[in-house]
């Protein structure tokens, strides 16, 4: 006799299926209502003149102004990110590289798993360095994509770009890296603070850990189960742009030809730029972005061989960075705004009027989430929010140290859902922000939980 048997599931079963019914929900409200990144930018822009007049009382006149003036202030470091971001992806592509990724691929096999091996790379991959983790997190994403049947194109992708947020608490993070800096613009008010006070704390540390170990596990929970809805990565747009080979020039005979692929002069130039980092670092310099910008190239035309391989590799990464180029003028000007009209110090003040010396930081977090949307670059966040949060700190007797890794938190942290870093990522995966968006909302949330424990216990305990 046949008997009915209670739907009686395991725990682990109920809360992937509530993950889910809540990545479905973003992802439609994402779907439904998220502009282009550009678009979102030109709404900011508004946003931001609007809350000037409304809130600070400046004028139309004087605002505009402050916008034109401030458009093409960040140029240099404009050029800083775009750099890192294609000399990365060409870092990524070099055939060392590519093999490597190529065999840690080949050894996954079920779509959640990829997940995990997506998250943990692009994680890694941003501790070490921002722009090479955003970047390579992309391309083994769709390498995982383009390998694993029944992946969730969208969730991986997203899944890679989510580890970013490790950048804040890794070696390349900006505000750390700034203020241990001999002669850093904020010297005189917080001196020199060293590393091992900021991401080398034990209190970050054993975040970095905590991330490093849940965002995976949480990102494998949000891939749909099977028999149900499922994107795949389309195979016949990518696949054939995974292994592209390498073309020299058709009469390989020529004088030009021969100089345009040796690898002798790839060999020679490369070794030059490795020999200046290596005197850079003896004499006692410090290590900025001009600096991870030249050893990237350097490696780079090392590892690809030749000048003709290294500028066709260069020519398909320019190709992530258009949206950067196009729309961080726009970010320079609402931060220009922001500084001139004094909504930074307003919305910074609206926080630290109620800090203790043990929650100010808790308190810097949180405005530096809200003040990312409007300015996304950590060293132009640091310096429209930096004198202000440290002066406050002075003022109250809180950590310096715990206050500037607030404001980098808060900015990593929102970093999972300002549009503009998702730019490289959305080049390389040919997906549009509203598919993606959904995800990264529930990461930002439980990144949130993370850094928001980190810091109160930090400033009570530490």
């Amino acid at each position: 006799m046949n008997q009915t048997l209670p739907d009686v599931r395991p725990a682990e079963v109920k809360r992937a299926g509530a993950m889910q019914n809540i990545a479905g929900f973003f992802t439609e409200l994402m779907r439904r209502y998220l502009p282009d990144p550009f678009v979102f930018a030109i709404i900011l822009t508004i946003l931001t003149v609007v809350l000037a007049i409304t809130i600070e009382g400046q004028s139309f006149p004087d605002i505009t102004a402050a916008w034109g003036e401030g458009f093409w202030s960040l140029l240099a470091f404009t050029t800083q990110m775009a750099v890192i971001l294609a000399m990365g992806y060409v870092l990524a592509n070099a055939p060392v590289v590519d093999r490597l990724l190529d065999t840690i691929v080949s050894r996954v096999e079920k779509p959640r798993t990829a997940v995990v091996v997506a998250t943990l790379v692009g994680a890694i991959g941003s501790y070490l360095n921002w722009g090479f983790g955003l970047v390579i997190g992309g391309i083994v994403a769709k390498k995982l994509a383009l390998h694993v049947k029944n992946v969730h194109y969208p969730l991986i992708i997203a899944a890679a770009y989510s580890g970013f947020t490790m950048y804040g608490l890794g070696l390349s993070a900006t505000i750390p890296m700034v203020i241990s800096t001999p002669g850093h613009p904020m010297e005189e008010q917080m001196g020199i603070i060293s590393l091992t006070e900021t991401i080398f704390s034990p209190f970050m540390l054993v975040t970095a850990a905590v991330v490093l170990v849940t965002l995976p596990a949480l990102n494998a929970m949000l891939h749909p189960k099977p028999g149900q809805p499922v994107k795949e990565i389309d195979r016949s747009q990518h696949a054939g742009a995974a292994s592209k080979p390498v073309i020299v020039d058709d009469d390989a005979s020529t004088i030009a030809s021969k100089l345009n692929n040796s690898r002798v002069l790839a060999m020679a130039i490369g070794a030059f730029g490795m020999a200046y980092v290596v005197i850079h670092f003896v004499r006692g310099g410090a290590v900025d972005l001009n600096l991870i910008n030249f050893f990237i190239l350097f490696l780079g035309i090392l590892l690809l061989g030749t000048p003709n391989a290294y500028l066709r590799q260069l020519n398909e990464g320019i190709k992530t960075i258009s949206g950067i180029i196009l729309q961080f003028p726009f970010y320079a000007g609402i931060m220009a705004i922001m500084a001139a009209s004094g909504l930074v110090v307003t919305i910074s003040a609206v926080f630290t009027n109620i800090s203790t010396p043990e929650t100010l930081p808790f308190w810097g977090l949180v405005s530096s989430w809200l003040i990312n949307f409007f300015a996304p670059s950590g060293g132009g966040h640091w310096m429209v929010q930096g004198p202000f949060m440290i002066d406050a700190a002075n003022a109250i007797g809180a950590s310096l140290p715990q206050t500037a890794m607030s404001v980098m938190l808060g900015n990593a942290w929102n970093d999972l859902v300002q549009p503009f870093w998702i730019l490289p990522a959305l080049a390389l995966s040919k997906l549009k922000l509203k598919d993606i968006m959904g995800y990264t909302v529930i990461m930002m949330f439980w990144v949130g939980i993370v850094y928001i424990t980190a810091i109160l216990a930090w400033g009570f305990l530490g």
